[in-house]
C-alpha cells in the first residue's frame, strides 16, 4: 500500500485499503516467513486511514480490525478474536530529521519551528503523536500496518475468564469434564512418607 505525497491534497486524503490474508499471515508468522506469534488470521481486513499535511510532514490516523484465532493459554482450545487496531502517527520526511530546510520560499528554520509548535492535528497536540520517518515522497503503509497489529495483539488469550484449564496430571479439559485426580499432587520424593504409620 503506497501513497504518493502529491496524492494528499489540502483537504487531506481518505483511504479504504484492503489488507489481504497474505500480509496478515506474514505479520502473525503463521506462514513460516516470520516469528510465530501464536495467532492466525481468519479473514482479510480493511484499513480506514486519513492523511493530512502538517508541519512539513503528514499526520496519519488509521484503524482496522483483525480477525484472528489463537489457543487459550489455559485449556488450549481455539479462540476467535477481533483485535481492534487504532493509531495516530506523525510521518516526518528524512529531510526534516536531518535538519535540511524542507520548506519552500524564504521561510527560515526558526519560523518553521515556531509554526510547528502551534500546529494542532485534530483535538490534540501534534507532539503527542508517535513519529515515523519516511523518504518525503512515498509513504509505505504496509510496515505501519505490521507494526501496529503486533502492538495491538493481546499478551495472552483465554476462551473465557473462568476457564478451568487442563488437569496437570491426566490432561483432561476441566471445562468439559471432571477428573478424579488429586487437586494437590504429592511430590514423588515425599510419596514414601504417606506409608508411615504413627502409633
Amino acid at each position: 500500500m503506497l501513497v504518493k505525497i502529491e496524492q494528499i491534497k489540502e483537504t487531506g486524503l481518505q483511504l479504504n485499503e484492503p489488507i489481504g490474508l497474505n500480509l496478515l499471515g506474514e505479520v502473525l508468522g503463521g506462514d513460516g516467513s516470520g516469528e510465530d506469534t501464536g495467532f492466525r488470521a481468519t479473514a482479510p481486513s480493511t484499513l480506514k486511514a486519513s492523511l493530512k499535511k502538517v508541519s512539513g510532514g503528514v499526520l496519519l490516523e488509521g484503524q482496522f480490525t483483525a480477525n484472528v484465532t489463537s489457543q487459550c493459554k489455559r485449556c488450549l482450545t481455539d479462540v476467535e478474536l477481533k483485535v481492534p487496531v487504532a493509531f495516530t502517527l506523525n510521518l516526518v520526511p528524512k529531510s526534516l530529521v536531518r535538519g535540511d530546510d524542507y520548506l519552500k520560499d524564504d521561510e527560515s528554520v526558526m519560523e518553521k519551528k515556531e509554526r510547528s509548535q502551534g500546529e494542532v492535528g485534530g483535538s490534540f497536540e501534534l507532539e503527542d503523536a508517535d513519529q515515523e520517518v519516511f523518504d518525503g515522497k512515498v509513504i509505505n503503509l504496509d510496515p505501519i500496518v505490521r507494526e501496529q497489529l503486533l502492538l495491538a495483539l493481546p499478551m495472552g488469550t483465554v476462551c473465557r475468564e473462568d476457564c478451568k484449564g487442563l488437569c496437570p496430571q491426566c490432561g483432561i479439559n476441566r471445562n468439559e469434564a471432571k477428573c478424579t485426580c488429586e487437586t494437590k499432587p504429592v511430590d514423588p520424593r515425599m510419596a514414601p512418607l504417606k506409608n508411615i504409620k504413627l502409633s
